[in-house]
């Protein structure tokens, strides 16, 4: 039997980095605030995901960092790497956020904070711990799980995925990687320059969303490290291993031949799906399917009063997107400025391997899709970047789509810092401003960044040094200064 119930503004189930935000901010802004969580404060982003898999990456690139030899007159050597002390890194990033995410924190803030399963009971209560709870407005932001792919012989239980893997304190001696999205190319690299032999398999092609010439780079690098990529391949069956001297087998298929690999682990990460068990979402008139909660521009559910972010409405699974959805709905919630919707034309994404990939807005095949061949495309090299030679840097692009007009349309930058370089097209992005403003930035000599301003100047380099501007120039030159 539930205890009396108790009635406030609002209520988030889910402390991960959507739910967190909203509950943030609306505390700040004076609402009544519960936030609801059944497993750890800051969920997948600060203890599974982002943060433990870029500590890790940043480790594995101090290590390369010694092999190479990049740079004449300096030596390389093989790193000395002790896989257990750099787990201990990872955890020493995770706990030196946590407090950023913790209980007392949000509590400090003024948010009620509830440590288990909420269920819904009705379309504006939940029960959880035994009591019950009536709000206003509910905001669902439960996250997603790995998505374990149906295989002959693959137990679950048997397997790694971003939810456990950073508990390894032992290096596999071979780590077979189902799942050649961002996080399996991510983990294959990190991997790998830690020492670990690494087979990579995917179904598809490699990073499949991004451009195909920038993932070449990528794979090109992923090889040349030592990493076996098997692409469109499918997993036929795995048969876990007992021991050392019997270890675990994944039988693939590719182009028509199939192949044993052996190994002493396998991690999936072959996507994920939305959290939406032993919510009660019926009882509340919530309508989900297996592909996550159904929302619409302004993220309410099938029952207006309760809304739904982040990877639950199986939507753009990235952090940041689950930030700025929370900012659309305490426009509502706070503000109750309805027209406030969700617009993913300037989302970018990042894929953290070195070289590094980042993305903003349409790819070249989508505005293909939708502008035809009206579309102009312009590039500029890292080799043609003087910061880039002083650093030995030989491999890397800008590639800006746009309009015949000058309307940006999409850019991808392949090479160092990319996730840093793409911040500033997105602005210009969301904030509609065509190329040329970005060919009249002043640029710091010499930085990475210029490379961005060189390839908006380029767009212009056929209409500037033109015969057609040459003769004005020429006409120009015989009138008095």
């Amino acid at each position: 039997m539930s205890r009396s119930s108790q009635k406030v503004d609002l209520c988030i189930i889910g402390a991960g980095s959507g739910g967190l935000s909203v509950a943030a901010g609306a505390a700040q802004l004076g609402l009544s605030v519960v936030l609801v969580e059944k497993d750890k404060m800051g969920g997948d982003c600060l203890n599974t995901g982002c943060v433990p898999s870029k500590a890790l990456l940043a480790a594995a690139k101090r290590a390369h960092s010694h092999r190479l030899s990049t740079i004449q007159g300096i030596g390389a050597d093989e790193p000395m790497i002790d896989f257990a002390a750099v787990k201990a890194h990872v955890q020493g990033a995770i706990d030196q956020i946590a407090p950023h995410d913790s209980v007392e924190r949000f509590e400090g803030l003024g948010v009620r904070v509830i440590e288990g399963q909420a269920r819904f009971v009705g379309r504006n209560q939940i029960e959880v711990n035994g009591e019950s709870l009536r709000a206003k407005r509910f905001v669902i932001a439960t996250g997603s799980r790995a998505a374990i792919p149906t295989i002959e012989g693959l137990d679950a239980e048997q397997v790694l995925t971003h939810e456990n893997l950073f508990d390894l304190k032992v290096a596999p001696s071979h780590l077979i990687i189902i799942g050649g999205g961002p996080v399996g190319v991510e983990m294959a690299q990190a991997h790998r320059r830690l020492g670990v032999p690494v087979s990579l398999i995917d179904n598809q092609s490699l990073l499949s969303n991004d451009e195909p010439e920038h993932v070449a780079l990528v794979r090109a690098a992923l090889v040349k490290e030592g990493i076996h990529i098997y692409e469109h391949a499918s997993v036929e069956r795995v048969a876990h291993g007992t021991s050392q001297h019997a270890p675990t087998e994944v039988v693939i298929e590719k182009d028509g031949e199939h192949h044993t690999l052996q190994g002493s682990h396998i991690l999936i990460a072959a996507g994920r799906r939305p959290q939406i068990e032993g919510l009660g979402l019926a009882e509340a008139g919530v309508v989900a399917s297996d592909k996550g909660i159904q929302v619409d521009a302004h993220l309410r559910t099938a029952n207006k009063a309760i809304f739904a972010i982040g990877d639950v409405t199986g939507g753009p699974m990235f952090t940041h997107a689950a930030g700025y959805q929370a900012g659309i709905i305490i426009k509502q919630v706070c503000f109750k400025l309805r027209f406030a919707k969700v617009k993913y034309r300037a989302l970018p994404w990042v894929t953290y391997t070195d070289p590094e990939l980042a993305h903003v807005g349409l790819t070249e095949a989508q505005a293909r899709k939708h502008y035809g061949d009206h579309i102009k495309i312009v590039r500029w090299s890292m080799a043609d970047n003087d910061r880039a030679v002083a650093e030995g840097i030989k491999e890397g692009e800008v590639k800006v789509m746009a309009t015949p007009k000058g309307k940006l349309l999409g850019v991808s930058i392949v090479g160092p810092q990319a996730g840093e370089l793409i911040a500033v097209w997105t602005l210009m992005i969301s904030q509609g401003l065509k190329i040329g403003a970005m060919a009249q930035v002043i640029s710091p000599y010499p930085t990475l960044g210029e490379i961005s301003k060189r390839a908006a100047g380029s767009w212009y380099t056929p209409t500037l040094f033109s015969e057609k501007t040459k003769r004005m120039v020429r006409w120009l030159a015989k009138l008095p200064f």
